[in-house]
């Protein structure tokens, strides 16, 4: 028995392709497998059929976000009117399978991988026709209806990496996994839970190790909030940040960069204090950091459960900014509830940033799926709101793409009565 395995390769899903195949070289299944990265729709039907030609079964690895699931719907039905084969599982991974395991069924994929996906990997290559035995996934019962089979096992971040050695494919190191903020709109406390998982210092360590020696100098991280590495509280414990900042700063080439508070993540405002700012100028090669604001509105920040006010947010400008960071500021407009009043003071906080040299993200509400939001309504963005965030925008103060989050939150409407809810029923395996 052999596995082809066919990644949908796509920009917007390297890292959590990268993890997977981080697992596979950690803990390497007993079946043989091969691996092809396909980066469009025939290139993924050219892989699915030289995989029939070389293995005995093909499974195609999909992993989206929510916004992307109706075009990536369409894509998979044109894939298989050019290679289908009962040996052929096409397999939806990622935070939209998690929350929406019956809609990505009706969709069209033969199986939903729900949660955390790298045990799942490792025992879906292992498993033949079996699929029920593995832990992690949503199957389609005989009526339709997802059939789940129990909870994604769940490890420890240490125990897998955030990248392949063997196929050089590198990335953000996955620093922390969940966050205890559970914001209404975010999906990532609701997949991996309310709680911090940080991945140790040694395990960085090995991974920069690892990229260093193969010709790597950039360093960074994807973490929910940057200054709650090494706490499983709301208070930084900024002895831990800076004993894995110097840590990786004592094993980059002299040349090395490293990146820490910019993107792929951010900065809660209430941690922008002097003493971490200071601390971060010692080490980080930013001259940037992101610090999550999303409203200027006292009401909607407490609406959303975001955990802080607006008046942090404007400390927190003033501190980086005196520190010699830009800030960039998140900033989400038309929130559930959200009225004109509520949208002015974001905006009156937006021209505040700016002044103090701060530049504005803008994004628009989306209703994601497996969010407290999921059925919310967003708010009506005036166009008064409009006019003010183009004017920003025109003067070097704002960027984003909240015009097409603006339009995605419309077709996540729009797929939701598509497909309506079915409570998936629930199987226990052994684990």
């Amino acid at each position: 028995m052999s596995v082809a395995l066919v990644l949908r390769y796509r920009k917007a899903n390297t890292y959590g392709h990268h993890a997977l195949l981080g697992a596979l070289e950690a803990e390497p299944p007993d079946t043989p497998f091969t691996v092809a990265f396909a980066t469009s729709p025939e290139a993924t039907a050219s892989a699915i059929a030289e995989g029939l030609r070389t293995a005995d079964r093909v499974l195609v690895l999909w992993s989206f976000y929510s916004p992307d699931a109706p075009a990536l719907a369409v894509e998979l039905a044109t894939i298989r009117t050019l290679v289908d084969d009962d040996r052929v599982l096409h397999v939806a991974g990622g935070v939209h399978a998690t929350a929406e395991p019956q809609q990505v069924l009706d969709a069209g994929w033969d199986v939903a991988a729900i949660g955390e996906g790298e045990t799942t990997l490792l025992r879906l290559v292992d498993a033949g026709d079996s699929l029920t035995g593995v832990r992690g996934l949503a199957v389609r019962d005989s009526d339709g209806v997802a059939l789940r089979t129990g909870p994604a096992i769940t490890r420890e971040l240490d125990a897998f990496g955030s990248f392949s050695l063997r196929h050089h494919k590198y990335g953000p190191i996955e620093l922390t996994r969940g966050c205890i903020y559970a914001c209404k709109f975010c999906q990532t406390p609701f997949m991996f839970s309310a709680r911090f998982r940080h991945r140790s210092v040694e395990n960085v360590r090995w991974h920069v190790r690892a990229m260093v020696a193969d010709g790597m100098k950039d360093v960074r991280f994807t973490t929910p909030t940057s200054l709650s590495y090494g706490t499983q509280t709301e208070e930084p414990d900024l002895d831990a940040v800076e004993e894995l900042l110097g840590t990786v700063r004592a094993e980059l080439p002299s040349h090395g960069r490293l990146f820490f508070g910019s993107f792929p993540s951010e900065i809660r405002p209430e941690h922008v204090t002097p003493e971490a700012m200071r601390m971060l100028r010692k080490y980080v090669s930013n001259d940037n950091i992101i610090i999550g604001a999303q409203s200027g509105s006292d009401r909607m920040l407490a609406a959303s459960r975001r955990g802080h006010g607006a008046g942090p947010v404007l400390d927190a400008v003033r501190i980086a900014a005196e520190a010699g960071f830009r800030p960039n500021v998140d900033f989400l407009f038309g929130m559930p509830g959200e009225s004109s009043a509520d949208a002015d003071a974001s905006l009156t906080l937006a021209r505040e940033v700016a002044a103090l040299g701060g530049r504005v993200h803008a994004h628009t509400f989306m209703p994601l799926p497996g969010t407290p939001w999921r059925d919310a309504e967003p708010a009506f963005v005036a166009a008064e709101t409009i006019t003010t965030i183009d004017q920003l925008a025109a003067s070097g103060a704002l960027y984003g793409h909240w015009r097409r989050q603006a339009e995605h939150a419309t077709q996540l409407a729009e797929t939701a009565k598509a497909y309506p809810r079915r409570t998936p029923r629930r199987r226990t395996v052994e684990q």
